[in-house]
C-alpha cells in the first residue's frame, strides 16, 4: 500500500512535467496564395509558352524561341501583402541601357473557386489584367492558361499555356 501512495504521489509530482512538454502540432495547409507568394513575395520567370488551336498542340516552346533574350529574362514578382501588389521587372539583360529595372506595378487577384489568376503577361498582352486559369501551381512551378473562347466565342477555339518557374530556389 505504501508503494502504491509513493507510486501516485511520484505521478502527482511529475504528470506537469509531462503535460507542460507536449505541444499540440497542427498543420498549416499550403494555400494557392501562398504558393504563389511565397510568406512575402515569390518571383517568377516565364519558361515556355505553348498554343492549342483547334485541338492541335504547338507544344511547350521555349521562352527564349519567342521573345528576344532581354525580354525572356524579365521576372514576375507576387506580394503575399494585402494589397496583392503584382512587379513586372527587367532582368539582368537589359533591352535598352536605360530601361528601368521595374517595368510595371500593378495588383494580382486570385479566385480559388475556379483557379483564376489574375495577372498581366506584358511580352503578351501589355499591362492589362488577363484572367487567366491555373492549370498547376506547385512551390516552383505555375502554368496558367487563357482561352480564347471566352473571349471571341464561335470565332476562335484556341488557347495560350504560359508555364513559369520560380527563382526563389
Amino acid at each position: 500500500m505504501k508503494r502504491l501512495i509513493r507510486n501516485l504521489l511520484l505521478w502527482s509530482a511529475l504528470s506537469p512535467l509531462y503535460i507542460s512538454c507536449s505541444e499540440k502540432i497542427e498543420p498549416q495547409p499550403t494555400t494557392y496564395s501562398q504558393l504563389l507568394t511565397g510568406t512575402t513575395k515569390k518571383t517568377w520567370r516565364l519558361v515556355t509558352v505553348r498554343v492549342i488551336d483547334n485541338g492541335e498542340d504547338s507544344g511547350a516552346i521555349p521562352i527564349n524561341e519567342v521573345l528576344n533574350a532581354c525580354e525572356a529574362d524579365d521576372q514576375y514578382v507576387f506580394y503575399a501583402n494585402a494589397e496583392k501588389q503584382f512587379e513586372y521587372t527587367d532582368g539582368p539583360l537589359k533591352c535598352s541601357p536605360d530601361d528601368p529595372d521595374l517595368l510595371l506595378t500593378t495588383n494580382w487577384a486570385l479566385v480559388n473557386a475556379n483557379a483564376t489568376l489574375e495577372m498581366p503577361i506584358p511580352a503578351f498582352f501589355g499591362g492589362s489584367l488577363v484572367p487567366f486559369t491555373i492549370k498547376s501551381l506547385t512551390e516552383t512551378t505555375l502554368t496558367v492558361e487563357l482561352y480564347w473562347e471566352k473571349f471571341t466565342p464561335d470565332q476562335l477555339n484556341a488557347s495560350y499555356r504560359f508555364t513559369f518557374n520560380s527563382s526563389n530556389r
